[in-house]
Formats: C-alpha cells, sequence, structure tokens
C-alpha cells in the first residue's frame, strides 16, 4: 500500500465542500487542517512539512489555495475577511464523486478567464499573449515567469472579488488611500478625504495635490458587478460634477470597465480638463502593485554567475 501524499489543492475540493456544507458555521483555512489530514490520513510530519523555501507549510498553503479556486469558481463566499461557508451553487456539488466536481469547476474557472478577456477586449486593454512555447521546451527562467503571472492573476481576481463586495463607503476610502500611495499628496497631513455620502453630489472623495490645497484631483468611486458596463451618460454626469466645483481633474474608478464610447469621450475633453478612467483590472493592478491591502507571503532571489567576478582569476 502507497504511503500517503499531500494532496494536490485540486484534489481537496470535494473534501472542502463537504467539510463546509457540515459545518454551522463559516470557517477558516487552518480549521480545515486537521479534519482533512485525518480524511486522507497524513501524520504530523507531512502536515508540517514546510516549502524548501520556508514559506510556511505545504498542506495548509494547498487547503488555502483550494478555497481560493472555490471561490472564484463561485461555489463558497466569504462572509467576511478569512472565513468561507457554502453557497447554494456549492451545496450542489455536496456528495459528488471529485472527478465530477474538479470537471465542474475548472469549467466554471475556464468561463470566468473568458469572460474577463472578453471584458479586457471591450475596454481596448491590451495584455501581453501566453507564450505558446510547449512548456517542456521552456526553460526554468520561463516556467517561474509563468508560474508568476498565474499567480498573480488569481490575486487581480481575488482582489475584484473583495472590493465589490464591500461597503460603497469602504470602497471609497480604499481608492482615496490607493492614490496617495502611487504619490498623490502622499506627504501631506489628511491630504486625502472621503466626501460625506449621500451630499457628495457625484464627488466621492477628494485628493490635495499640494499642502494649501491649491491643486486637488476629484474621485467618483462605483462598484458594479462584474460584466457591467459604465457607459458615457455616467462620465459626463461626473464631468457636470467636476464643472460644479471649478475642478480640472478627475478620477473615474469602477470595479467593472468603461464603454469605448466613455472612453472615447473622457479622451476627447478639451484641454485643460484631464479625466482619467481606471476600470477593475487597473484598479486591481494598482492595489497589487503598491501593495495596499496585501502581504508579501514569499520573496524569491534568482540568481546568476558574476562573470566580472569569477573572470578575474583565469582559466585552468
Amino acid at each position: 500500500m502507497p504511503s500517503p501524499q499531500i494532496p494536490a489543492h485540486d484534489a481537496l475540493w470535494a473534501d472542502l465542500i463537504e467539510f463546509l456544507d457540515e459545518s454551522d458555521r463559516a470557517l477558516r483555512y487552518i480549521d480545515l487542517v486537521d479534519p482533512l489530514a485525518e480524511r486522507h490520513g497524513l501524520d504530523d510530519d507531512l502536515v508540517s512539512e514546510m516549502y524548501d523555501s520556508g514559506a510556511g507549510p505545504v498542506f495548509a498553503d494547498r487547503i488555502s489555495w483550494g478555497l481560493s479556486y472555490l471561490n472564484l469558481a463561485g461555489f463558497i463566499y466569504k462572509p467576511k475577511r478569512g472565513y468561507f461557508t457554502l453557497n447554494d451553487d456549492g451545496k450542489a456539488l455536496v456528495g459528488r464523486p471529485l472527478s465530477e466536481v474538479q470537471e465542474v469547476v475548472n469549467e466554471k474557472l475556464k468561463a470566468r478567464e473568458e469572460a474577463r478577456r472578453a471584458e479586457r477586449t471591450a475596454s481596448s486593454l491590451t495584455t501581453p499573449d501566453k507564450d505558446s512555447t510547449p512548456s517542456k521546451s521552456r526553460t526554468p527562467s520561463e516556467r517561474v515567469l509563468e508560474a508568476y503571472r498565474e499567480l498573480r492573476e488569481l490575486r487581480l481576481d481575488e482582489i475584484l472579488t473583495t472590493v465589490r463586495s464591500m461597503s460603497p463607503a469602504g470602497f471609497e476610502r480604499v481608492v482615496v488611500q490607493l492614490l496617495q500611495r502611487l504619490g498623490y499628496g502622499a506627504e501631506i497631513e489628511g491630504a486625502g478625504t472621503v466626501t460625506q455620502y449621500g451630499r457628495d453630489g457625484g464627488i466621492d472623495g477628494i485628493v490635495k495635490e499640494d499642502v494649501l490645497g491649491f491643486g486637488r484631483i476629484y474621485i467618483q468611486a462605483k462598484r458594479y458587478a462584474e460584466g457591467s458596463t459604465v457607459g458615457r451618460p455616467d462620465i459626463q454626469a461626473f464631468l457636470g460634477a467636476l464643472t460644479g466645483v471649478g475642478a480640472t481633474k478627475g478620477v473615474f474608478i469602477t470595479t467593472s470597465h468603461f464603454s469605448r464610447d466613455a472612453q472615447e469621450y473622457a479622451t476627447s475633453l478639451a484641454t485643460g480638463t484631464a479625466l482619467i478612467l481606471l476600470d477593475g483590472q487597473t484598479l486591481a493592478a494598482y492595489l497589487y502593485d503598491t501593495g495596499l491591502g496585501m502581504q508579501t507571503k514569499e520573496t524569491l532571489e534568482l540568481k546568476t554567475l558574476d562573470t566580472d567576478y569569477w573572470g578575474q582569476f583565469g582559466e585552468g
């Protein structure tokens, strides 16, 4: 009989769905370590086995990834940060064989990726085509880069899922903090403010560019569901709000995407008025790249030989 091995994250999907269904409360990934270890016959050494990089225990990490993919596929949700519970779609998978669960989840993930690709196309966003070189022909460096890109894409999805579930007021605070993180008024005390909800007149936040406040950036932040579109009328309404306060700089931020007509309108404004549109994918990328609301889990160093150093010793 073969020795137990730490299962892959997708080999845990059916078990995760079962345990979440049986629980009368939302669970953290750490709550599932012991029951899943017992289910798969893992001893303490396997449960505590660490990645070679020291980034944490392998088994707990795979449980976390399993939950993340089920969440992205729409079978579980987070009632609060770090906690997971099963939704109605997930309950429909309870008791089904692992192979069927994997097929259904992978179909959902594929459909989600295709929808995101279509959304990027509708927003005129350009992304590099994935390398079509067969994986066996890729160098180790290329495979590491491919894995990094895949991890980043997954995190961007998680960011968008998170911000779309926030309250309107919470989302407005996040986008104000993001502009500050990007360098706008970052060193000025009290530079970023969120306008009073319900009395903002179409303006959700303001960031001062200088100490005296002569330069100001006005913000409209709108949470929209995946697949929604911000059209030209929304942009015109925001421009009207800017004109009402005598503003010349505005940023419209949404969790969805902008129609081509909205983009063309924003770029056709008369000189002296700057209106920037940030769609959901761009927003998520800025949050990820600036580290706002993110934690660095692991840092890898890829080293190569210093030819100048070794060259000074000559060859034998």
